[in-house]
């Protein structure tokens, strides 16, 4: 259950451009702080430039503020069809959620009157075409949508070559299309070879770069996502977004200091414009996800705490067309990571659930009491936390919610393992974790691989401990505990150069840090007898 998830406070602040303090801002944003877009519409002249901008935050996921400039563009051109062809691509958050039956409505709304506008040039009837695909009447899926659309962008891709525009949309809907566990990756891929295209033409393209990101974030392709990170965030650094979209590969290739620098930024950079009323504010709780993530594994456990007790200090943040609680998210999810990064049993088994939570969320806060309570020998509290995560399951499936019920299927089985171990039964326990570890390899995740290992660990095995750990490596490299367990592994199985090396890792890696973990503390003292 991983997530991918020290600037000064006036360093933070010059990382976003400078914007007045009140009123309508979109006309203060230049294409330095948003991005390089050419999309030429046969509006009226005026609007020109406010389309283009509307476009760049669209490409930067700043949905509220790239809908409120495609109507006032619809307000200042009655007659501007791409306008309302813009409204309902705001609607769809095509990487973040699958818009609900009224936004469907709206967004089919929209895209009947572009089409009553009759636009003047093929190229944007096409557009406007192509978005019909998505929000066409029926009851069909999201996936079958999301498809259409996409096959739609790629005959414009193929029509228009020269339109950098319809390539970085076409790039887009290949990955809102892509299939369940496609452990190939075909569509990343191809995605990833039409915009390299672009990137290698138009390097200031926030939604290249950006869509290049998501290409490649997974650990097999992460290494070439490097270059778009790189940029993105100073293509256009106004945005949020684009300030902590980078992290995702940073995040992947364990890159602690380069991930904490651009989720600081876009914290900040968030709040600055929450403050002028500008749309997003909930986005930073992502980006704090990011952060804890970051501060666990470079020694840094007094800045998380720092940013748990400042969620609970905020009040609750409700945003239009938002139905997840990214409070109420990070009040769950952070202190079961801090208790569980730490090996903090004890916490673990003693975390309640927030208040009104989705059932979800209390799945989340029920697994990481039940791993606590296993690993701290109380099998006891270890099942009822386990019958309580089966009743959320039931309680899931139940509502229909599959994704959602599925998810706690592996969370049950680690928790079994560890109940397994605990009751003496570690051959059980070995073969469940090692079908989760299995099922991680083919889908490109990481974190079974090391609970198995800590498992073998425990278990006096340290060649396979060592295995499994190094295995786990290979797709989150840095990590703290990975890199502890595979020294100490090391170390138990005799095999000093390659413990030394890996402590010598950990403690670079949280190199500059005050942290007091004993972990860290025995790495730096046996490095200082050698």
């Amino acid at each position: 259950m991983k997530t991918f998830k020290l600037l000064s406070l006036t360093s933070l602040i010059l990382c976003v451009p400078l914007l007045a303090d009140e009123g309508h801002h979109h006309d203060e944003m230049t294409v330095q702080q948003l991005g390089t877009v050419h999309f030429p519409v046969s509006c009226a002249a005026s609007v020109q430039k406010p389309f283009e901008r509307g476009v760049a935050l669209l490409h930067s996921f700043w949905y509220e503020e790239a809908k409120k400039e495609f109507e006032q563009v619809a307000k200042d051109d009655p007659s501007c069809a791409m306008a309302h062809w813009g409204v309902a691509m705001s609607l769809w958050h095509q990487l973040w959620n699958e818009p609900d039956a009224a936004t469907l409505k709206t967004g089919r709304k929209e895209i009947k009157k572009a089409k009553s506008l009759h636009p003047e040039t093929d190229r944007e009837r096409n557009y406007i075409a192509a978005a019909d695909k998505f929000y066409a009447k029926g009851k069909h899926e999201h996936r079958a949508r999301a498809e259409a659309y996409s096959k739609a962008m790629e005959t414009m891709y193929q029509r228009y070559p020269d339109d950098r525009e319809a390539a970085a949309f076409y790039g887009l809907s290949l990955l809102a299309s892509e299939p369940e566990k496609d452990k190939d990756f075909v569509k990343r891929k191809k995605a990833g070879s039409v915009l390299e295209k672009v990137f290698a033409e138009e390097p200031d393209h926030p939604g290249v770069a950006h869509y290049l990101i998501h290409s490649y974030d997974t650990p097999q392709l992460a290494a070439l996502g490097l270059p778009a990170a790189r940029r993105y965030a100073k293509i256009a650094p106004a945005a949020p977004h684009a300030l902590h979209m980078p992290s995702h590969i940073f995040a992947r290739l364990g890159l602690w200091q380069d991930d904490i620098d651009s989720n600081l930024a876009s914290v900040a950079a968030t709040r600055k414009t929450a403050a002028m009323h500008m749309g997003g504010e909930s986005h930073q709780f992502h980006a704090m996800d990011f952060l804890v993530y970051a501060y666990l594994q470079s020694g840094r456990e007094a800045e998380v705490k720092r940013i748990i007790d400042e969620v609970k200090a905020m009040a609750p943040i409700k945003e239009e067309g938002m139905d997840f609680d990214g409070r109420a998210y990070s009040l769950t999810w952070f202190p079961v990571t801090e208790a569980l990064e730490l090996h903090h049993w004890s916490e673990a088994a003693a975390l309640e659930p927030v208040p009104d939570a989705k059932p979800a969320m209390r799945g989340i806060t029920y697994w990481a009491r039940a791993i606590g309570a296993a690993r701290s020998n109380d099998l006891q509290a270890a099942r009822k936390d386990v019958e309580e995560l089966e009743a959320i399951q039931k309680a899931l499936q139940s509502d229909h919610n599959k994704y959602e019920a599925e998810s706690i299927t592996d969370s049950l089985q680690q928790a079994r393992a560890w109940i397994a171990h605990a009751e003496g039964n570690d051959q059980h326990a070995v073969e469940m974790l090692r079908t989760l570890a299995e099922k991680e390899d083919a889908s490109g995740a990481s974190g079974n691989h090391e609970m198995l290992g800590d498992l073998l660990l425990e278990m006096n095995r340290p060649d396979q401990a060592l295995t499994e750990y190094e295995a786990d490596l290979k797709t989150a490299p840095n990590r703290f505990n990975g890199l502890y367990g595979s020294a100490r592994a090391a170390e138990m199985a005799d095999k000093s150069e390659k413990a030394n090396s890996y402590y010598a890792q950990l403690v670079k890696v949280c190199d500059g840090s005050n942290s007091d973990r004993p972990e860290l503390s025995r790495a730096k003292a046996l490095l200082a007898q050698k």
